[in-house]
């Protein structure tokens, strides 16, 4: 009985490696024609939320029905300065990940460690650490996006190179399916403190 079981244990150990190994497939390859994508993350500008090495599903149809919210975790091709203001002009051909942070008319600020949005303090319990730096007051141009890193002092976003347009962002990321013990959605938006 004890071989029987053991036998059993050891096919089920590989099924669940063959599953696992198909699933990774089918959402790296399958899933792309309908309208998303795997991305892998190569930098630890977005932790705690995102850690090196994670993979995600960055979703690219809803952002042609609406906009791009606060909170959202995009994806985008980085504006040609972006690479050269952050010294790696070889990453402008590599795909960023940060977080949308202001919105089109948003008036933005970083000031004491805490961002303000419209005068009102963020409470962020996603991010890694206060901001070390000010930002001065700036109004969220039209079809732009103030987006930032969670890991907001290690991170090369607008507070270095400015705002992110629109037509440069290719989709929001949805969900983290690698490695197995990190799956699940990114549903973490800012509050405001005195709310």
């Amino acid at each position: 009985m004890s071989q029987k079981s053991g036998k059993i244990k050891g096919e089920s150990f590989w099924i669940e490696v063959l599953k696992t190994i198909g699933l990774s497939v089918f959402l790296a390859f399958g899933i792309r024609t309908f309208g998303a994508s795997a991305y892998f993350i190569p930098t630890g500008s977005m932790e705690p939320t995102l850690q090196v090495n994670d993979r995600l599903m960055v979703e690219k149809l809803s952002y042609r029905f609406k906009s791009p919210e606060r909170g959202d975790i995009v994806v985008f091709t980085p504006p040609k300065t972006a690479p050269i203001a952050c010294g790696n002009p070889q990453s402008s051909r590599d795909s960023w990940i940060k977080r949308v942070i202001g919105v089109p008319g948003d008036k933005v600020e970083v000031k004491g460690e805490t961002v303000y949005i419209n005068s009102h303090p963020l409470q962020e319990h996603y991010i890694a650490s206060k901001p070390q730096y000010d930002l001065p007051s700036m109004t969220v141009p039209p079809n732009t996006y103030l987006v930032l890193g969670d890991n907001r002092n290690n991170s090369c976003d607008s507070h270095v190179w400015g705002f992110l347009p629109r037509n440069q962002i290719i989709g929001r990321a949805f969900v983290g399916f690698w490695p197995p013990n990190r799956i699940g959605g990114f549903n973490q938006r800012p509050k405001f403190t005195d709310q």
